[in-house]
């Protein structure tokens, strides 16, 4: 028996015998050539990246064909990492400066993206780089005069280990016959596991070496809510694995029941519970989960890896794929957060020395009134076609809401001249995450349509810590009370101007925080779809007159410890009432 632990994914746990596939280049040589050979490694390397471009129309016509236009936005995504010139432009320039082969140039432009999506302090871009090695790897595998290999037609149920698995890997699968994955590289946030959620397939990532053994056949337990792989598991763990299984597919069904149930507190409080998504594909997880809508759009992937900015109808086809995804519900659209440590290519940046401090999110917009423009155009587009709301993110006052909303009129002006339908009344937001809008939130409510928490931020803005530094992880807490008193003071500014107060950040996907934020009277809470369900149940297990009791409390306290301490005691005593609403 061996034991390998890696990420917990995507949750459930199955049991079954283990098929490797693993098709990689074995190796990736690097030597030396003549000046002479300089031409022909170059042509070498860009028939390779023709030849991958034809690859993966290919493929996209095939997916168009049986999982629909919707679910394709991960090709797009690898097309137009493809298409960026750079990517050719910096590994020719290798091949000449260093004079060396195509294949080692290559890996070399690879390691270089790897050391710049290595600083970005956002999970959720980090991992973008994912698909750049995905990419990579077939122009590799072209130069070598392969491609990527399809999957086998397996007959049997198999749980599957690979290097890496893409998105497209996951939609010509069997689902009937693969119960689980596991990979070598990614994590939570890569589009492959964002995929394996949405199909209810559990998986496990960032397993090494799981292809370096001699596996295949083995019988293989996977545990995707603990992101534990057993291989060769004795009969002790194998009947553990087996009861955990049952109970964890039994506690499922059971919270499923509640996906179609009002968001409701046992005394007949309704809060709104929406997603936070960054792909069309994540709105039909949402739904399934209970969710009314999107209060969080990421929108920053769709300007990554581009030499140029997207333009006005590509930004508007993604946005219009994402409201499809979750109508008639509403779609809350952030405008751009890129900038400083988010790594956007298709603009020039000076390196800064503190880049959360830096030239990003609002600011960077601002910089740039007539690329922020098509992006607000493409977002009042779709509001034609269903519900949407625009939020402005790092507001810091007056003045920045102020420009974004002249541009966000200028852009209404510039669609009705030219014929276009939009909704001349979309609401618009802001999101509080720094402390000066805090400060400022009785003003800055009296301006905008509704308030949109980033906790994440505003914990580490308010705190000064780094949550991304080992060193201080364990100071970064929600319910610090300058935190905590922040949140009341947000709450009290919007009700007291007559808009919502919602909430996007980490915090509202932990069930244990639900009664202080039901009883500080946030309106709206959005988390990644699978907080959905146990959020919506502490939900219906509480009531708004005990969870105000609750959340007062907590100011009794002087250190987040503290605060945790009576919280868990008080959550433990909800939970234990059973029935719900």
């Amino acid at each position: 028996m061996q034991l390998f632990s890696g990420i917990a994914a995507s949750p459930g746990i199955a049991l079954g015998k283990l098929r490797v596939v693993d098709r990689r280049l074995s190796v990736v040589s690097e030597y030396p050539i003549a000046y002479n050979a300089v031409a022909s490694e170059i042509e070498r390397l860009v028939r390779a990246v023709e030849e991958t471009r034809v690859e993966l129309e290919t493929l996209r016509s095939r997916l168009a064909e049986t999982n629909g236009e919707e679910n394709l936005l991960f090709i797009e995504i690898h097309q137009m990492i493809l298409a960026d010139e750079r990517l050719v432009i910096e590994t020719t320039e290798s091949i000449r400066g260093a004079l060396i082969n195509a294949e080692g140039a290559l890996r070399r432009t690879l390691l270089r993206y790897r050391e710049k999506f290595a600083r970005i302090n956002d999970p959720y871009l980090s991992e973008r780089i994912t698909d750049v090695e995905m990419v990579i790897e077939r122009v590799l595998l072209r130069m070598a005069g392969k491609t990527v290999a399809p999957l086998p037609d397996w007959e049997e149920q198999i749980i599957i280990a690979a290097h890496d698995f893409s998105p497209a890997d996951l939609l010509q699968i069997d689902r009937t016959n693969v119960l689980a994955i596991i990979t070598e590289i990614g994590g939570q946030t890569s589009h492959t596991a964002i995929l394996a959620r949405a199909l209810d397939l559990p998986a496990v990532m960032g397993v090494e070496g799981i292809c370096d053994f001699l596996y295949d056949g083995a019988v293989v337990v996977v545990d995707g809510v603990t992101g534990a792989v057993v291989v060769h598991p004795d009969q002790q763990t194998f009947q553990a694995a087996l009861r955990r299984k049952q109970q964890h597919e039994c506690e499922e069904n059971e919270l499923l029941k509640t996906a179609p149930l009002p968001a409701v507190t046992r005394d007949g409080h309704a809060m709104q519970l929406r997603g936070n998504v960054e792909i069309p594909e994540e709105g039909a997880s949402i739904l399934r989960y209970g969710g009314g809508g999107v209060g969080l759009y990421r929108t920053e992937m769709l300007f990554m890896n581009r030499s140029v900015m997207p333009d006005e109808e590509t930004q508007f086809q993604v946005y219009r794929s994402m409201q499809l995804a979750v109508a008639p519900h509403m779609l809350t659209v952030r405008t751009l957060d890129a900038g400083g440590d988010k790594l956007l290519e298709g603009l020039d940046h000076a390196v800064e020395v503190n880049p959360a401090l830096g030239m990003r999110a609002i600011r960077l917009s601002l910089s740039m009134p007539e690329e922020f423009k098509k992006q607000l155009r493409a977002i009042l587009r779709v509001s034609s076609t269903g519900p949407v709301r625009i939020m402005f993110p790092m507001i810091s006052g007056l003045a920045e809401l102020r420009r974004a909303k002249q541009l966000l009129e200028e852009s209404k002006q510039e669609l009705a001249a030219t014929g276009i339908s939009f909704d001349p009344q979309v609401p618009v937001g802001v999101m509080i995450e720094i402390p000066s809008a805090v400060i400022l939130a009785d003003l800055l409510a009296r301006e905008v349509d509704f308030f949109s928490v980033g906790t994440n931020d505003l914990i580490q803005y308010t705190l000064a810590i780094d949550r991304s530094n080992e060193q201080l992880s364990h100071m970064y807490h929600p319910l610090h009370p300058a935190v905590l008193r922040s949140l009341r003071r947000i709450v009290q500014a919007a009700h007291g101007a007559g808009i919502p107060a919602c909430l996007c950040g980490e915090m509202a996907g932990d069930p244990q925080c639900l009664p202080v934020l039901l009883g500080l009277g946030f309106d709206e809470l959005s988390m990644g779809a699978g907080s959905l369900l146990r959020v919506k149940q502490m939900l219906r297990r509480c009531s708004r007159e005990r969870a105000a009791v609750i959340a007062e409390g907590c100011f009794g306290f002087s250190t987040a410890a503290d605060v945790e301490t009576y919280l868990t005691a008080h959550f433990n005593e909800v939970t234990a009432t059973g029935d719900e609403q």
